[in-house]
């Protein structure tokens, strides 16, 4: 179905409900509506805010939080955190189905639909006895455009949680070197970092051993992102 039919499908059964349910100020909730159907993002409540004042209508945050609660209970909207703790908002068409992939670098949200894994999946519960009644896949990574940047050196302790970096350089003197060389640490190795929250120590993976690295000691450490390597994916 095209989008256009889609929406003018979901604005329909929208005023049937809250019609039905009497639900107060309808016009400025259907104005909502309206505004949320026409934005392809995944949006907080503040972005949602803002769009409606773009459309010249100032309704307060409350309501329109009230509003998009609203939209999740009939079935309009979807609630999603994606990792990183911030609610967002997307779409419910019925019928549709796709999951994400979301970058850490940009905090980009990319939405994907494959049949062939939607198959496997229902594959694999009936053959665990498993009746799935849903599922959310979420993919998290690099996506092409931040990719397209993985040549550029930063030190390692700019390097975000979840990264795999390769050592390119190591800055400093011979005192250093030498602690980062009785680490097992060289030029050409490559790192996962398990912890970093921009203060404190940081927490690398490397050759499956953990490390854990001043700020300091990890701000010598020159980094760009590691080859990405084929693997597989796992549910959130």
């Amino acid at each position: 179905m095209a989008t256009h039919a889609i929406h003018k499908q979901e604005k329909e059964q929208f005023k049937k409900l809250f019609k039905q349910d009497r639900i107060g100020r309808f016009d400025d909730r259907l104005m909502i509506l309206e505004v949320f159907l026409r934005t392809e993002h995944h949006v907080t409540v503040q972005e949602l805010v803002d769009l409606v004042h773009q459309e010249g209508r100032a309704l307060d945050v409350d309501f329109v939080k009230q509003t998009i609660d609203m939209m999740c209970h009939y079935g309009f909207a979807r609630q999603n955190h994606f990792g990183n703790g911030e609610l967002r908002y997307e779409h419910l068409h019925l019928g549709q189905h796709h999951d994400h992939m979301i970058c850490t670098k940009c905090n980009g949200i990319f939405e994907f639909q494959n049949e062939v894994m939607e198959q496997l999946q229902l594959k694999i519960a009936a053959e665990n006895g498993f009746h799935m009644l849903q599922h959310r896949m979420e993919l998290y990574g690099i996506c092409r455009q931040c990719m397209a940047r993985q040549n550029v050196v930063i030190s390692l302790d700019l390097a975000r949680t979840g990264e795999r970096v390769m050592i390119k350089s190591i800055n400093g003197g011979a005192t250093s070197r030498t602690r980062l060389l009785s680490m097992g640490l060289r030029i050409g190795d490559e790192l996962e970092v398990i912890t970093n929250l921009s203060h404190g120590q940081l927490v690398v993976a490397a050759d499956y051993k953990r490390l854990v690295l001043g700020r300091g000691l990890a701000h010598k450490i020159q980094v760009t992102l590691a080859p990405e390597k084929t693997g597989v994916a796992s549910k959130a």
